[in-house]
């Protein structure tokens, strides 16, 4: 509208010899880009209107070939303006699908499951994404606090399809398996049959590296099984330490090639401990000049944080770390293990 104002302006106030009335076809084609179908034809008659009373003072300007270009890239806008919207409300209710589908995928986590306080963090690589192949849960079960986070190797649909066939495995299974090493093969078992099932043409198996960790009734120590996952993080009095797996165990669906034998770690888990559970996203971010981003470190400058607030500070750290842009997507949970003071205060505000 500002444009048109201009021009009109312009063609009143110059001399007829410049013509500026000739560039008032071009208000409506960029009105169709922003504007509903009706406004953007509001817009076009208001021009051609100008073009009439113009041609009434200046019979030589050609005003008639103005108001038939005013006409015809009127019509054109208005159908422009229609299938833009169309196609905006199509890709409404896409990204509403997507993110119903991601609240199915990757639900809100409870903050607390028994004495384990609890936060999750999934940023996509794309800025339009909603989910990927980044997968976590955490369930309360009769064996203790049981959780995963994995990642499916590839990406599009079929990596997102793959991680869904995986959680929904969990969710059954961490109820059902006495131990940890039960869940991991239904796991490979639901990755495998899944893989054979949705075959792709650029990645016709699919595999996965996942960790599962078990904090059982009481705490006191927490299990890991690491099936070619990132090691995780744990903080204890001031001290950072990365856990390694004594033994290194198959990623999911690869157990085939090279054996189907897992091993249980099992280390300190004690109230005001802190556990970091991440993705390859977060430790393989890279810098300008291509370094990662230094996340032992990173943990080792952070003080005893609540699991939301160390979340968030790694969040703003990445994306500082990487200018703003990341070129994989980040999952990522914190748990802190609550102590007596913390147990005291949740009783005394209930």
């Amino acid at each position: 509208m500002v444009l048109t104002v201009l021009i009109v302006g312009l063609a009143a106030s110059t001399p007829r010899e410049i013509a500026f009335s000739r560039l008032l076809p071009a208000a409506p084609a960029l009105a169709a880009a922003m504007w509903p179908v009706f406004p953007t034809v509001l817009l076009g008659a208001f021009c051609f209107l100008f073009m009439i009373v113009l041609s009434l003072f200046h019979t030589d300007l050609g005003t008639q070939y103005t108001s038939a270009a005013i006409i015809a890239v009127t019509l054109a806008a208005a159908y422009g303006s229609h299938v833009r919207l169309q196609r905006e409300e199509i890709l409404f209710q896409v990204r509403l699908v997507a993110d119903a589908a991601q609240k199915v995928l990757l639900r809100p986590l409870p903050r607390r499951i028994e004495d384990v306080e609890i936060e999750s963090l999934y940023l996509a690589a794309q800025e339009q994404a909603r989910i990927g192949g980044d997968f976590y849960e955490a369930i309360g079960t009769p064996h203790g606090v049981r959780l995963l986070i994995g990642d499916v190797r590839g990406k599009g649909l079929s990596a997102v399809g793959a991680a869904s066939a995986v959680i929904s495995c969990f969710r059954e299974a961490a109820y059902d398996e006495p131990d940890l090493q039960g869940i991991i093969h239904r796991l490979e078992t639901t990755i495998t049959r899944h893989s054979d099932a949705f075959p792709t043409q650029d990645q016709p198996e699919h595999f996965a590296t996942a960790l599962l960790a078990e904090i059982p009734h009481g705490g006191g120590h927490i299990r890991l099984l690491n099936c070619g996952h990132p090691p995780p993080l744990i903080a204890h009095c001031g001290k950072v330490r990365l856990v390694e797996p004594s033994t290194p165990s198959p990623p999911l669906n690869l157990a085939a090639l090279i054996g189907d034998r897992y091993w249980v770690d099992m280390v300190s888990f004690t109230p005001g401990d802190q556990l970091l559970l991440y993705t390859d996203g977060v430790s393989e971010t890279r810098d300008h000049s291509g370094q990662f981003f230094p996340l032992p470190d990173w943990m080792r400058r952070q003080g005893a944080e609540q699991p939301r607030e160390l979340l968030d500070r790694l969040h703003r750290d990445l994306l500082r770390h990487s200018g703003g842009r990341l070129d994989d997507d980040i999952a990522a949970l914190a748990l802190r293990c609550a102590g007596a003071q913390d147990r005291g205060a949740v009783g005394a505000e209930g």
